[in-house]
């Protein structure tokens, strides 16, 4: 029998993988899509929950010897507020059925979604990615990188993002303006230091 050489990835993808190089050494790479879609979306939720809770700046300090219950009992909180999903495959489609478990309202975008098939899921169908920054309260990308994908969360996406917005990112680095993201950071930063809810 043939000893064979093999990468596999779990998730959607294998961009992060130098297929071409692996191919040239003999080595197969593969990858398990959908496999890990509940992990990255209960990974999405939990990050969102984390901001709007604060929770690392009140580890920060509590690990300095400093509890401010006060300060950090300030939460705007999720239940009725509205979630944009950006890419509704396999993730995007678990992080809905829990936001809407979470009492939030669900505004989706997807090349592929349809009305009816919104409706058969119980959220909204947002007619482009701008149209889910201009109405959510929280934010979570779940697109494939794709060469239409690439850089769509760019500056107009954050410039027309409602103040106080939440933005997560649990797909690929190359879809988000990084300039962008930071400069939108820079303004939340210096603007305030505690929540705009």
């Amino acid at each position: 029998a043939q000893n064979l050489t093999l990468i596999i990835r779990a998730g959607a993808g294998y961009d992060t993988i130098d297929s071409a190089y692996a191919a040239e050494r003999g080595i197969y790479v593969a990858n398990c899509p959908g496999k890990n879609s509940i992990a990255v979306a209960e990974l999405a939720i939990a990050l969102i929950l984390a901001i709007d809770r604060r929770i690392p700046d009140c580890v920060a300090e509590l690990r300095a010897g400093k509890w401010n219950k006060k300060e950090y009992g300030k939460a705007r909180g999720l239940t009725g507020r509205t979630i944009g999903i950006l890419g509704l495959g396999a993730i995007g489609e678990a992080v809905a059925h829990r936001a809407l478990g979470m009492e939030m309202k669900v505004l989706a975008w997807s090349r592929s979604l349809t009305e009816d098939r919104a409706e058969e899921l119980g959220i909204a169908r947002a007619a482009s990615p701008i149209d889910v920054a201009r109405h959510c309260d929280a934010v979570t990308v779940h697109l494939a990188s794709t060469s239409e994908t690439k850089g769509i969360v760019d500056r107009v996406f954050f410039d027309t993002m409602k103040e106080g917005a939440l933005f997560v990112n649990t797909s690929r680095g190359e879809l988000v303006d990084t300039a962008a993201m930071r400069a939108a950071m820079w303004v939340e930063t210096w603007a305030t230091v505690t929540p705009r809810w």
